[in-house]
C-alpha cells in the first residue's frame, strides 16, 4: 500500500500540469482513504484482540495468583514433608546404628556364649580333675599327718639330744676354761689373747693376704724381702687368737671367767696393748651400743649384776680411774674445771714388797649398773684424746679403771677382797710415720718411754730376773701389784690388718712373746 502511495518517479508530472497533478493528488486521496478503511478494521480487530487478551491476562492473572497460593501451600507442606522426611532419615539411620549395634552385640553374646560353653566344659573337667586331685591329697595328707607325728616325735626326741650334747658340750667348754684356767694359774704365767681388727671402711685391703690365722691359738705374719722377694713365714702362738670377726661378746666370752676370779677375792689385772690404731680402746671401751661395748663396761656389768645373785652375800663395790699422762698421775674423776684445785696424786707402798697405793684418789662407792655407766663416761670425758698421722682419734694416755670389790658371806661370816684392774694403754707409735711435733711430739716420747719401760719389766719377768724396775715409769709403778706376781694377768694384743703396720705388728707380737713367757707366779686369794 505504501508503494501504491508513492508517486512515480519515472511519471512525475511536469510543473505546469496541474491537471495532471490534481489528478495524482486525487488518486492519492483515494488510496489513502482506502488505507484508512483498511486501518481502521485493522485498529478494530487489534483493539477486540486487545480486550479479548486483557481478559485473559486478567483471568490469567486471578489463575496466577490462585496458584501462587497453591504452591505457598504445596512449599509449606513440601516443607513440612521433608522436614518429616528428614526426621524419618534422622530415625531411620538412628534405628540403621542401633540394629548393626544390636546385631554386633548378638554376635558377640554368641561368641561369649560359644566361649563361656568351652570354659564350662573346661571348667567340669578341670573339677573333675581337681577332685580326683583332692582325694589324691587327703590320702597324701593322712599320709602326711603320720609322718609327721613320727617326725615330731623324732625331732622331739633329737631335740632332747641336741639339748642334752649342747649342755654336754657346754659343760666340757666350761670344764676346758676351768683346766686351761687353773693350768695358767699353776704355770703362773701371763696369759695372751690376741685380736686382728677389720678394715674401717676408709681402709684399702691388702694385695695380697700377710696376716693368716690357722687355729685360734696361732697367728702367722708373711713377709716378703724386698731385694730377694723371699717370703718369710712367721709364726706366733698365744692363748686366744681372734679373727677380724669376731665380735665384742665373743672376746668377752673368753674373758668373763678371769672377770669372775675379783669377786671370788683375787686381784685382776686386764690390759689392751698394740700400736696406734690397732683397736685397743674399741676392745676395752667399745661404745654405747650394746652390741659394741667393750671389755671394761661389759666386765663391770658382770661384776655388779653377779653380785645381785647371791642373798647371802654382800658385796661392796668402789671405783676408781686414773690416766698417766707424760708422766703426770691424774684422777679422771675429778672434773677438769677442779682438777688444779685438786691435791697431787701420789704412789706409795706400806713396805717393799708391799702394795702399792694411791693418796689423794677419788673412789666412788658403786650402787647400779647404771651409776657404772655414768662413771665410764666420765672417765671417757676426761681422758687425754687427740688426732695424729696414725689415728684420727688416738689416746694420748694410759688408763687405768679400777674396781674394788669386798665380799661378806652372812652364813659363813667370811670375806673377801677383789681387785679388778682394767687398763687401756695409749699406742706406742713410730715418730718417723706419726710426724707428731710439739705437744704430740713430747705425748708420744713420754708414751714411747713408758711402754719401752714396760717391755723392761717383762723381760725382767721373763729372764726371772732379780731386780725388775718398776718404778722406773709411773705406770710400771702403778701397775706393780698386777705385774709382780699377786694378780691374774691377761693382756689384749691388738694388731691392725693394714700391711703398712706389718712392721708395728710384728715388734708387738714379739713383744706378746715375751709377755706370755712371763711366769710370775700363783695369784692368792685375799681375804
Amino acid at each position: 500500500m505504501a508503494a501504491a502511495l508513492a508517486p512515480s518517479v519515472a511519471g512525475k508530472r511536469k510543473p505546469w500540469d496541474l491537471q495532471g497533478r490534481i489528478h495524482d493528488l486525487n488518486e492519492r486521496i483515494k488510496g489513502l482513504s482506502g488505507e484508512k478503511e483498511q486501518l481502521s478494521l485493522e485498529n478494530t480487530a487489534r483493539l477486540q484482540e486487545l480486550e479479548r487478551l486483557a481478559a485473559e491476562l486478567s483471568e490469567e492473572r486471578t489463575k496466577n495468583s490462585e496458584l501462587s497460593a497453591t504452591v505457598s501451600e504445596l512449599q509449606s507442606a513440601l516443607s513440612t514433608t521433608e522436614a518429616k522426611l528428614n526426621s524419618v532419615v534422622s530415625e531411620r539411620s538412628s534405628l540403621t546404628l542401633q540394629l548393626t549395634s544390636a546385631a554386633e552385640q548378638v554376635q558377640t553374646l554368641h561368641r561369649s556364649l560359644a566361649e563361656a560353653t568351652g570354659a564350662l566344659a573346661g571348667l567340669r573337667l578341670e573339677r573333675l580333675a581337681l577332685m580326683e586331685a583332692r582325694e589324691s591329697l587327703e590320702a597324701q595328707r593322712a599320709t602326711l599327718a603320720t609322718d609327721k607325728e613320727q617326725l615330731e616325735s623324732t625331732a622331739t626326741a633329737l631335740r632332747a639330744k641336741a639339748t642334752e650334747q649342747e649342755a654336754h658340750l657346754s659343760a666340757s667348754e666350761q670344764d676346758r676354761r676351768a683346766l686351761h684356767n687353773s693350768l695358767q694359774e699353776l704355770k703362773g704365767n701371763i696369759r695372751v689373747f690376741c685380736r686382728l681388727r677389720p678394715l674401717l671402711p676408709a681402709e684399702n685391703a691388702p694385695q695380697r693376704p700377710f696376716l693368716r690365722l690357722p687355729d685360734e691359738r696361732t697367728i702367722e705374719v708373711l713377709r716378703t724381702d724386698p731385694e730377694s722377694q723371699r717370703e718369710t713365714v712367721l709364726s706366733f702362738s698365744f692363748d686366744r687368737v681372734f679373727p677380724s670377726t669376731a665380735s665384742q661378746a665373743a672376746v668377752y666370752v673368753e674373758v668373763s671367767q678371769l672377770v669372775q676370779s675379783a669377786l671370788d677375792g683375787y686381784h685382776v689385772c686386764i690390759f689392751a696393748y698394740g700400736h696406734t690404731g690397732a683397736g685397743k680402746t674399741h676392745t676395752m671401751e667399745g661404745d654405747e651400743d650394746d652390741e659394741r661395748r667393750g671389755i671394761i663396761p661389759r666386765a663391770l656389768r658382770q661384776v655388779f649384776q653377779t653380785s645381785q645373785k647371791h642373798p647371802h652375800l654382800t658385796y661392796t663395790m668402789v671405783a676408781s680411774s686414773v690416766e698417766v699422762y707424760n708422766e703426770t698421775l691424774r684422777d679422771l674423776l675429778v672434773p677438769p674445771s677442779q682438777a688444779d684445785k685438786a691435791p697431787p696424786l701420789q704412789l706409795k707402798m706400806a713396805s717393799k714388797d708391799g702394795p702399792v697405793t694411791l693418796a689423794n684418789l677419788t673412789e666412788v662407792p658403786v650402787m647400779s649398773a647404771q651409776h657404772i655407766d655414768q662413771l665410764l663416761q666420765c672417765t671417757r670425758k676426761n681422758r687425754a684424746v687427740a688426732a695424729t698421722k696414725c689415728n684420727q682419734r688416738s689416746s694420748r694416755s694410759h688408763s687405768v679403771f679400777c674396781l674394788d670389790v669386798t665380799s661378806h658371806n652372812t652364813h659363813t661370816k667370811l670375806g673377801c677382797r677383789g681387785r679388778l684392774n682394767l687398763v687401756d694403754l695409749a699406742g706406742s707409735e713410730q715418730l718417723s710415720v706419726s710426724q707428731s711435733a710439739g705437744v704430740r711430739l713430747r705425748e708420744a716420747q713420754n708414751i714411747n718411754r713408758s711402754l719401752a719401760n714396760l717391755g723392761n719389766v717383762f723381760l725382767a719377768l721373763s729372764n726371772r730376773s732379780g731386780h725388775v724396775p718398776y718404778r722406773n715409769s709411773k705406770l710400771t709403778h702403778l701397775l706393780m701389784d698386777s705385774l709382780g706376781g699377786n694378780s691374774k694377768t691377761l693382756m689384749l694384743l691388738n694388731i691392725s690388718p693394714r700391711e703398712d703396720n706389718i712392721a708395728e705388728t710384728i715388734n708387738s707380737l714379739r713383744f706378746a712373746t715375751m709377755v706370755n713367757r712371763c711366769h710370775i707366779g700363783t695369784a692368792r686369794k685375799h681375804y
